[in-house]
C-alpha cells in the first residue's frame, strides 16, 4: 500500500515528529501553522492518513479501525528509515496516535493528542451527537453541502469563521471524498461501552500531553479530565483558552509554543530526585 507522506526536513540526528490530521482534512490543512514552526528544531513528518488526501486508497484490507491507521503509518515511517519518534495527533488523528504508541512502543516516544480519546465508546459519540443536534457522526464529519460544512467549523471553533460560499464548495470537493470509506473508518472507531471499560488502563508507556482548547465543545474539558485520570501519571493536561477543537488553528503560537516545550522536555528531560 502506498502512502503520501510529507517531509520537512533532512536532519536524521534530531528528534522525529509525526503529525497526524483529522477527520474532516488532510495533513497540509490541519498542521499549515505548526509545521514551519517545528521544521527548525526537528525532522517533520505529515501523512495523509488513509482515504484522505494524496494517500493512495489501494488495501485489500477490510480492516477500517484505528489501529490499522496505526499500522499503515508505522510501516511507512519504517520504510523512511524512523526509527524512534513522537506522535501529534488531532482529533481522529488522535485515536491513530494512540493505537500506534500501544503497538509500537519502540517506535513511539511520546504522544500529544488533541481533542481526541484513546477510544470512542458508543455512549461517548451519543452524548456528542446530543450536543451538536446531529443525526449521526457522519453527517457532521462528512457535509454534503455548504450548510452542513458551516455547521462542522461552527461546531469546531471557538471564534466563529465565516468563508464566502465558493471556498466552501471548492473545500467539499478538496477536502470530503472517499465517503463510503470514511463512513466505514467512522463505524470502526465506535466500540462498545463494555470493550471501553475494559481497556480503560493506566497507561506506562510513553509520556503523554493533552493539548485542549478551553471551549472545545466536540470533546468537551469535562472529557479531557476523564483522560487524564484515565491515562494517570504519565498524562499532563494543558489548556489554551479562547479555542475550540480547532485549537491549533485558532490559537496557533499559543499551541506551538506548548507544543515545543513537551517536545524539548522529552529531549532534555528533568532528572528525577531519588527518593529518601
Amino acid at each position: 500500500m502506498k502512502k503520501e507522506e510529507r517531509r520537512y526536513s533532512s536532519n536524521s540526528s534530531r528528534l522525529s515528529v509525526v503529525l497526524l490530521h483529522g477527520f474532516a482534512g488532510d495533513g497540509i490543512f490541519t498542521w499549515v501553522l505548526q509545521v514551519g514552526a517545528l521544521a527548525k528544531h526537528y525532522d517533520v513528518y505529515v501523512p495523509d492518513l488513509l482515504f484522505f488526501g494524496g494517500s493512495t486508497p489501494s488495501t485489500a484490507s477490510t480492516d477500517r479501525s484505528p489501529a490499522f491507521q496505526a499500522e499503515c503509518v508505522a510501516a511507512a515511517l519504517r520504510r523512511l528509515g524512523v526509527e524512534r519518534c513522537a506522535v501529534v495527533g488531532f482529533s481522529y488523528g488522535g485515536f491513530v496516535a494512540f493505537r500506534m504508541a500501544e503497538a509500537h512502543p519502540c517506535l513511539v516516544a511520546s504522544v500529544v493528542a488533541t481533542g481526541s480519546l484513546v477510544d470512542m465508546p458508543r455512549s461517548t459519540g451519543d452524548a456528542i451527537l446530543r450536543r451538536l443536534g446531529a443525526v449521526s457522526i457522519a453527517e457532521l464529519l462528512l457535509p454534503h453541502d455548504v450548510a452542513g460544512l458551516r455547521s462542522l467549523f461552527a461546531a469546531g471553533t471557538h471564534r466563529k469563521w465565516w468563508f464566502p460560499d465558493t471556498i466552501l464548495k471548492d473545500y467539499l470537493e478538496l477536502m470530503i471524498f472517499n465517503r463510503k470509506e470514511r463512513t466505514e473508518l467512522l463505524e470502526g472507531m465506535v466500540i462498545s461501552d463494555e470493550e471501553s471499560t475494559n481497556s480503560n488502563k493506566c497507561w506506562k508507556w510513553q509520556d503523554i500531553l493533552l493539548l485542549w482548547g478551553e471551549n472545545d465543545s466536540i470533546f468537551p474539558m469535562e472529557l479531557a479530565s476523564k483522560l487524564k485520570e484515565q491515562l494517570g501519571a504519565k498524562a499532563t493536561l494543558r489548556s489554551i483558552s479562547k479555542a475550540g477543537h480547532l485549537v491549533m488553528l485558532e490559537r496557533p503560537r499559543v499551541s506551538n509554543r506548548r507544543l515545543r516545550e513537551f517536545l524539548l522536555q522529552q529531549q532534555h528531560p528533568t532528572p528525577r530526585r531519588a527518593s529518601g
